[in-house]
């Protein structure tokens, strides 16, 4: 059975000091589509099926990643596409069948295809690789297939567990070191996808990141990007991840969420003539982010947004090689696999999107 007709986006643990749920989009979808938007997604869809390897990856312009394949394969969902189902649902197999390649990786269960000579962005490929893993299981109909998917998710959950650091924070690498707000984020979000897919997250583990994503607020309602250290103030990317990050823990209303939210609401979405610096350097980062976090708080926040979201990312598709989307830097599965997803929001078809 398809999970998300009964899964529900139920809390990670109960937080101290959670207020009452936000309340979730009520709009029907076809009042937010377009269809300009809808020709889009569909190009960006069957761009990302045909630029898939035969192993089964993505790149991110240079050698197959973990991260990239994980988000291509989340956008291919996000339309209804998955093994069985949908014209896409042999692209996500084939992902899936990429991923279980890692499963014999060292330590047992850690995602991430070596493409990073620099181990910037290991973790990286690590969470999101996580999370795609944890939003696909339950949807596979070969049992044995999602045997050994559950087997590779609760290893990666447990590298993970196991990378924690002492101040609740994740890095760059599997180990107990130093963290930022970001990488902290990323694994939260696996996390709480993993324990909607019913394995067992401690919630001691999630209490330490929610303290340590706190801890990064600055007056101004935006976040640092290390705990404890004044490296440039807040900016919008991060601030966008980590409120994504504490309404992953259930935390949906209380005022460290409020005055993150209203600090994202500065940067509305904008045109090619408004492009902000501190915006554009992580365009389709932060406005994944900024997208899930406008989903979750509803109301006039996601109604306002989402217009404005979808006709910048129209605009840079029209302008992008065979109007799809492109990134420097990171190639054009990545950016297209970022832009299809926020796009996709309406359909409510992702279980972490879910109550």
């Amino acid at each position: 059975m398809n999970r998300r007709g009964f899964l529900r986006m139920a809390s990670i643990g109960t937080v101290a000091g959670v207020g009452a749920v936000a309340s979730h989009a009520q709009n029907d979808p076809s009042e937010l589509y377009t269809g300009e938007m809808e020709a889009a997604i569909s190009r960006g869809l069957a761009y990302l099926a045909r630029s898939q390897a035969a192993n089964g990856s993505w790149d991110d312009g240079q050698l197959p990643n973990i991260a990239v394949s994980g988000l291509a394969a989340l956008a291919l969902m996000a339309g209804g596409h998955h093994p069985g189902r949908g014209i896409h649902g042999r692209a996500v197999s084939r992902a899936l069948d990429y991923f279980l390649t890692r499963a014999h990786a060292d330590p047992p269960g850690y995602l991430h295809g070596g493409s990073d000579i620099n181990n910037h962005g290991q973790m990286y490929e690590h969470g999101f690789g996580t999370l795609f893993l944890a939003e696909l299981s339950g949807m596979l109909p070969d049992r044995e297939r999602q045997r050994r998917l559950r087997d590779l998710l609760e290893r990666s959950i447990g590298v993970t567990l196991r990378a924690q650091n002492k101040d609740g924070g994740w890095r760059y690498l599997p180990r107990d070191g130093d963290a930022d707000v970001s990488v902290t984020v990323a694994q939260l979000m696996a996390l709480r996808a993993a324990k909607n897919a019913g394995v067992f997250v401690p919630k001691s583990t999630v209490d330490k990141a929610v303290d340590y994503i706190r801890g990064c607020q600055l007056p101004d309602g935006g976040f640092r990007y290390i705990k404890g250290v004044d490296a440039g103030g807040s900016a919008f990317p991060r601030s966008a991840a980590a409120l994504v990050g504490l309404y992953s823990a259930g935390i949906y209303d209380d005022p460290a969420t409020r005055r993150a939210l209203r600090y994202l609401q500065q940067f509305p979405p904008g045109g090619f003539g408004n492009r902000d610096p501190r915006v554009e350097r992580y365009y389709y980062y932060a406005h994944y982010y900024a997208a899930l976090a406008m989903w979750t708080a509803g109301g006039t926040a996601w109604s306002s947004w989402f217009p404005a979201i979808r006709d910048d990312l129209l605009l840079r598709a029209r302008s992008g090689p065979a109007s799809i989307w492109s990134d420097f830097g990171h190639g054009s599965a990545y950016a297209t696999a970022m832009a299809c997803i926020i796009l996709q929001l309406p359909n409510n078809y992702l279980p972490i999107l879910q109550k």
